[in-house]
């Protein structure tokens, strides 16, 4: 099975979703027993249907994924199962495209950069612990107390930049 990484951080065309759905959905169970929490049938779903690719999915997107296989869940409820999953490190909220991804660095403790292509839309994580510190650090400085702190870069992954010439 292929889980092998292009530059960047990107996954390879050939790579093997299953084997990294499969190791998120244990993470998930792991996170939730060691949290208390309960990972219920629909937040298990939607948590798949997030980890189908590595791209950014909206709430519709996934909610049109969960209808191709059972009942079309309530958009609220998949909205609540999202903001459960992204509480415990499992998704990332891609804040400029209002969608989601499945979080593929299960071992940080901190947020993560994200990479989100214009081009294919596949998305890329890399922890900056350092980095995020010294921006937190830099607003304290100000008064700012930050509450949460999202880092997106926005480009072309090495794909999609080689295909341009």
């Amino acid at each position: 099975m292929n889980t092998k990484r292009v530059s960047g951080g990107f996954h390879a065309a050939d790579h093997d979703h299953d084997v990294c759905t499969g190791d998120l959905v244990a993470r998930a169970e792991r996170v939730c027993a060691r949290r208390g929490s309960r990972l219920t049938g629909l937040r298990r779903k939607v948590l798949i249907a997030v980890a189908r690719s590595h791209e950014a999915a909206g709430a519709y997107d996934i909610i049109e994924r969960l209808a191709a296989s059972g009942p079309r869940p309530a958009p609220m409820s998949v909205y609540r199962a999202l903001d459960f999953l992204a509480s415990h490190g499992l998704v990332h909220k891609i804040e400029s495209r209002n969608a989601f991804v499945a979080c593929s660095h299960g071992q940080h403790e901190g947020e993560a950069v994200l990479l989100v292509c214009d081009g294919c839309g596949a998305v890329a994580e890399f922890e900056a612990a350092a980095s995020m510190a010294a921006l937190a650090d830099a607003a304290r400085g100000t008064g700012f107390r930050p509450r949460r702190t999202v880092v997106e870069l926005l480009g072309r992954c090495l794909g999609c930049a080689g295909a341009e010439g």
